[in-house]
């Protein structure tokens, strides 16, 4: 995905981090007593100076994502989101820098939103899967991996095993992260204007528009036959039909006997006599198969 930061953006992008550098860093005591404030009584002020002074931690960790084609501008705000968060959760009582604590929650904000917008396809929807995506350049790197999609076994191998992946995952990764989001819409052939879009390619797995008309008259006959058979039930035959056999989740025997005051093997009796009765109207208005000659002769 290209950025498309302007030359503005990119001014103003500059003029922020020359202003960020020049906050003064905070000794571990007044960062402790900044972060209280902010946490015990909500003081703006002590928030605004502790984020200003860790503002540059947030430029350098968004530097390091850089390379992914998104504006930096953006980077540095999904950054300060997780800075905010950080001084949210921070508990100056511990022995911790905030630094330290705050490192890990923008590295976070920075990374999910660089999975978020990369692609428009969704990349690194498990842990292992976010670990092999921020870590397979740097490891193919380590290897002297040509950097193509296509991977040896013996590549592909040592970095499954540095990130605890199959190497199906791998090579799936490496595949994804070598190619660019492309539109179905574009020219299979850049400059000739018949030449098709790639979307031409894409096998419809649907039916047939006769076969759908076909399948949709069938059901529609189908159904009108069944209703007319029903009508030569009485009313408690047809109210079992529908419970047993009309319904996604049958009713049970028992069930309908303890509803209609019978026992269950009653109810069997009178759903096996409604079935033969639904099999003769239905024999009688359409008649039978094999006499009407539409089944082979065996």
């Amino acid at each position: 995905m290209a950025s498309y930061e302007t030359t503005d953006s990119i001014n103003a992008s500059r003029r922020f981090v020359k202003q960020a550098m020049k906050a003064p860093l905070l000794e571990h005591d007044h960062e402790r007593v900044l972060a209280s404030k902010w946490r015990d009584h909500h003081d703006e002020k002590a928030l605004h100076e502790l984020t200003t002074a860790y503002m540059r931690l947030v430029i350098s960790m968004a530097k390091r994502f850089a390379n992914y084609g998104l504006p930096m501008s953006d980077l540095v705000q999904e950054g300060n989101i997780g800075l905010m968060q950080a001084a949210a959760r921070f508990e100056p009582e511990r022995d911790v820098r905030f630094s330290t604590y705050a490192a890990w929650w923008i590295r976070s904000a920075i990374q999910d939103y660089v999975l978020r917008n990369w692609s428009i396809v969704r990349t690194g929807t498990t842990a292992a899967q976010k670990s092999l995506f921020f870590n397979l350049r740097r490891l193919r790197a380590v290897i002297s991996d040509t950097g193509d999609a296509m991977m040896s076994q013996v590549n592909r191998a040592f970095i499954a095993n540095k990130l605890g992946v199959s190497e199906r995952e791998v090579e799936h990764m490496a595949a994804r992260v070598s190619a660019h989001d492309r539109s179905l819409n574009a020219p299979m052939s850049e400059g000739y204007d018949d030449s098709g879009e790639w979307q031409d390619l894409l096998a419809d797995e649907g039916i047939l528009p006769d076969q759908d008309v076909m399948e949709r008259t069938d059901a529609s006959r189908r159904k009108q036959w069944i209703e007319e058979a029903l009508r030569s039930l009485n009313p408690r035959e047809s109210m079992i039909i529908q419970e047993r056999r009309l319904t996604e989740e049958g009713v049970t025997l028992e069930a309908l006997g303890t509803r209609m005051g019978i026992s269950k093997e009653r109810v069997r009796q009178i759903e096996h006599q409604a079935m033969k009765k639904l099999k003769s109207a239905l024999l009688k208005r359409l008649g039978d198969p094999e006499d009407s000659g539409l089944l082979p002769d065996v």
